[in-house]
């Protein structure tokens, strides 16, 4: 994630070292009545989420560095970027009330401005029909034994996040050893990251006091005073700078005060990343959606048209594209880190769309035959694995994130040729298989595990042995039940559990642990964020009945919040959303 020395670059109305409002994201769950200006709707509430999440995914991206240097910046880019940090040291080496004061004098002109353009007759955003959203809460397991299951997975979030509120309220992530708040690089200037991450896993879990606080906590901290879709779709504007490049292909990192944005130093010459440029396809469609505005649409469906232009090697994406010249960078093919949520979004997008989106549907699929040819591979036990591509040779290397994998493939079963729908069920099943080999020894598994020299689905390195809480096999487990409803991985769900509640839970929260070989646990001290948003969530979907968020009516975008299906006919009515 990024260094301490980039952060500056984020800059906002509030003063250059700060960010206007969150990566991604409309935060979960609301009334489920026709909402005044005082309350907010469902669907809204999740945009806010979502807007955090592509903020995120646009300004931080992948957690892997290769060496590089800045030089293809111009000086002019340069000297732009050296004023902004310059900005920014100036703002820290500001009092706080300083800083309070100039917050309210933006706000106070923000909403002159919104008065006079409300005055002038300027549009506003589009009326849009409201429906009930479909199933943003379940019905009781009818199982007791599955009910009580799930019962015990809403305890593990309780535990998370009265301590997350006991210690850390405010500040974004948690240190559950030491007690106190914990702040990673990753979210600049932001704060309260897990209380904005784990606001729609508050409202399905019915953690219904839970949800008023932290719903209170973003109206008024984080500035979004006014109803989230608006907000949302003021920071969608503020983003679009990030297009400003001569493909189209946006910048890793973005000012968002002076509009100027550029890539990180060490991703191959300059280069864009696959997995941050490729995972904004849904949050902008949406917003186009909600804002009635075709920019935000139009900048994603560049993007497309940029890698359709492009020879592809052996029919894959390389991880870095460069933006200026349109031409790939290092070779290097991933469906974990830097790669894995471009190709989840390709199918995604479609599934959205109602299954209309013809273009990501054909994306997808093409895609997958190309990673099975050239990536996909068998254990000389019989293992299935996803291995890692760079110039044409293989890295008999799986991530933990890869295993996103096996329930994207079966989730992608039903758009497939007639022939081959069983098929991408099977490979999901397998990829499934081979992620619960790797959890087998503790049930929870490393960061990442090798096929090599007589090792099956075994992590070799010191630096690969590690466990963040992180939610990718859960994720594959949940979808594989909901798709097949085969009770093996509500059982491998429930060893996660177990393994959480030995290995992992402390008094003061869960942590991640540093070798998931050893017995005697060494805690890293770090409550993750989605730990709560995605982990959680994920197990208390495996423990749920189908009518839960059902996958006809929802998508969950790549940090697991939960999208809306577009319905051909969802523009057609109106009601007026002020």
């Amino acid at each position: 994630m990024p260094a301490a020395s980039l952060l500056p670059l984020f800059g906002s109305a509030a003063g250059p070292g700060t960010l206007g409002g969150p990566a991604g994201s409309g935060a979960g769950g609301g009334g489920r009545k026709a909402a005044g200006p005082g309350a907010f709707r469902l669907t809204e509430k999740f945009v806010l989420l979502l807007v955090f999440s592509a903020f995120i995914t646009l300004c931080f991206g992948a957690i892997f560095f290769l060496p590089d240097s800045s030089k293809l910046l111009s000086g002019r880019i340069r000297a732009d970027h050296e004023r902004a940090l310059r900005e920014a040291k100036e703002t820290l080496q500001k009092l706080p009330e300083e800083i309070r004061r100039d917050i309210r004098q933006d706000k106070e002109k923000l909403l002159q401005d919104a008065r006079g353009r409300k005055e002038a007759g300027a549009p506003g955003l589009p009326q849009r029909l409201f429906r009930q959203p479909v199933g943003a809460v379940g019905k009781e397991p009818a199982d007791p034994d599955v009910r009580q299951k799930r019962e015990k997975i809403k305890e593990m979030m309780k535990h998370a996040w009265d301590n997350y509120k006991r210690y850390a309220w405010g500040l974004n992530e948690l240190k559950p050893i030491s007690k106190q708040g914990h702040s990673s690089n990753l979210f600049g200037n932001i704060q309260g990251a897990t209380i904005v991450d784990a606001l729609d896993t508050l409202y399905i879990m019915e953690m219904k006091e839970e949800f008023k606080e932290a719903k209170e906590w973003v109206e008024n901290n984080l500035d979004f005073n006014v109803i989230f879709r608006k907000k949302a779709v003021e920071l969608g504007e503020k983003l679009l700078p990030a297009f400003n490049t001569p493909t189209g292909i946006p910048w890793a990192l973005l000012n968002i005060k002076s509009g100027i944005g550029r890539n990180w130093p060490w991703a191959s010459g300059g280069s864009s990343i696959l997995a941050e440029f490729g995972t904004l396809h849904l949050e902008f469609v949406h917003l186009s959606h909600l804002s009635g505005n075709p920019v935000f649409a139009e900048k994603v469906m560049n993007i497309r048209k940029v890698l359709n232009r492009l020879d592809k090697p052996e029919g894959l994406y390389p991880n870095y594209l460069n933006p200026s010249s349109g031409q790939w960078g290092q070779h290097h093919v991933s469906i974990g880190g830097l790669g894995d949520s471009f190709y989840e979004y390709l199918l995604k997008a479609w599934l959205m769309s109602d299954k209309t989106d013809e273009d990501g549907k054909k994306m997808y699929y093409d895609a997958v035959q190309a990673i099975e040819t050239h990536l996909i591979r068998k254990s000389s036990g019989g293992l299935t694995y996803i291995a890692e591509w760079k110039g044409g040779l293989l890295e008999h290397k799986m991530g933990h994130l890869t295993c996103f994998a096996g329930g994207m493939f079966a989730l992608g079963a039903d758009g497939a040729p007639s022939d081959k729908t069983g098929h991408h069920i099977e490979l999901g099943a397998e990829i499934a298989r081979t992620c619960h080999e790797s959890y087998d020894r503790m049930k929870l598994g490393p960061e990442a595990f090798r096929f090599d020299g007589g090792v099956e689905a075994i992590a070799t390195r010191q630096n690969e042995k590690y466990y963040i809480l992180r939610p990718e096999v859960i994720e594959t487990y949940m979808y594989m039940w909901r798709l097949t409803h085969d009770p093996k991985y509500r059982e491998w769900g429930w060893e996660a559990v177990e393994a959480l509640e030995k290995h992992c839970r402390v008094d003061g929260g869960y942590s991640g642990i540093r070798d998931v070989y050893i017995h005697h646990e060494s805690h890293d001290d770090v409550q993750q964020s989605f730990f709560l948003s995605e982990t959680l969530k994920y197990l208390y979907l495996l423990f749920s009945e189908d009518d839960l968020l059902p996958f006809e009516h929802w998508v969950f975008n790549t940090e697991a919040h939960p999208l809306p299906v577009l319905r051909k006919d969802d523009g057609n009515k109106e009601e007026n959303q002020k």
